[in-house]
């Protein structure tokens, strides 16, 4: 019961509506793989592999789940191409279960001595500081105190970004300007963020990929100064990917996953797209939970990644 307790019905609709595009796009090419075909068999598998690649799960996850519905087939000796939802349904919540056994629950955070410490990375437009806002709304909601770090001060429109949703959720911002050292902003964050009491701080970074390696450079500092003022910190660093950007996505988690130590993940803009299925490739192949989903503009639409939900919402069709 406990899974499905935390979803309010509100919450479920949301998803079922942000994924929609890629429900309805999905369902209209399976529609057409079985038609006059009663049973799955080689031909249909064929298909549905298409089906899968094109709707972005990739290419090695796609030939798992094909393997896992091979078998099925094999073992049952007949499966009717009307239980083929079914079927997908189980072997994608099960492929699910063995990559992503964290159950998060709703915009919680460990109880600690210290601040709860975030550190935010991701390219330019994925919807990286929309997610800092739309998280610090959803934590304020839950009673906690919050403090935003400005530290991606590579662009002046990130601060004043910001600076913006920091007005809008009503909660404190730490900013120096643009060109300002990003690791200092991170330090006089969580030093006033101690002086405060805050719960959680939520740290922005420079969102470019051009040098790895100064990426790497930056992201490693930041890290080494905040451990002086916490040190522990941080203690989640979040990739924010942009789900309608499909493949792109994974090229981007596997970049900075090898820039730093990501243990979790984002997806944004999954209403506008229907490359859904980049959130069960991603999980498959990074092996990094993932802990948010974006599907919808309002501040309510940043859901806290339910594996259990997204995989009914996605096959109910």
């Amino acid at each position: 019961m406990g899974f499905f307790n935390i979803f309010s019905k509100e919450k479920k609709e949301d998803l079922d509506k942000g994924l929609d595009k890629t429900k309805e796009t999905f369902f209209s090419k399976l529609s057409k793989a079985v038609v006059g075909k009663s049973k799955v068999d080689e031909e249909v598998l064929d298909e549905l592999e298409e089906i899968l690649i094109t709707s972005d799960v990739g290419v090695d996850t796609t030939l798992r789940i094909i393997e896992k519905i091979e078998e099925r087939v094999a073992r049952d000796k007949y499966v009717s191409t009307s239980e083929l939802n079914q079927v997908l349904r189980e072997e994608v919540a099960s492929l699910l279960e063995e990559n992503n056994t964290v159950d998060y629950k709703d915009f919680e955070v460990p109880q600690q001595n210290e601040p709860y410490v975030i550190m935010v990375v991701g390219v330019n437009g994925v919807g990286k500081t929309t997610t800092i806002g739309k998280l610090a709304y959803q934590f304020k909601k839950k009673g906690k105190n919050v403090i935003l770090g400005a530290s991606d001060t590579f662009r002046a429109a990130a601060v004043d970004q910001l600076k913006i949703w920091s007005q809008r959720v009503d909660v404190p911002i730490v900013e120096q300007g643009m060109n300002a050292d990003p690791a200092s902003v991170a330090f006089d964050t969580l030093q006033s963020a101690k002086a405060k009491g805050a719960d959680v701080v939520i740290i922005d970074t420079a969102g470019r990929l051009h040098n790895k390696v100064n990426l790497m450079n930056e992201l490693s500092k930041i890290k080494r100064v905040m451990q002086k003022v916490i040190p522990d910190a941080p203690h989640e660093i979040l990739l924010v990917l942009d789900g309608s950007t499909g493949q792109n996505a994974y090229e981007q988690a596997k970049q900075f996953s090898l820039a730093t130590d990501i243990n979790a993940l984002a997806i944004t803009k999954l209403d506008g797209t229907a490359k859904g299925g980049v959130v069960i490739g991603i999980s498959d192949q990074f092996k990094i939970p993932v802990k948010y989903i974006g599907v919808g503009e309002g501040m309510e639409h940043l859901q806290v990644f339910n594996k259990h939900e997204f995989v009914d919402s996605l096959f109910k069709g």
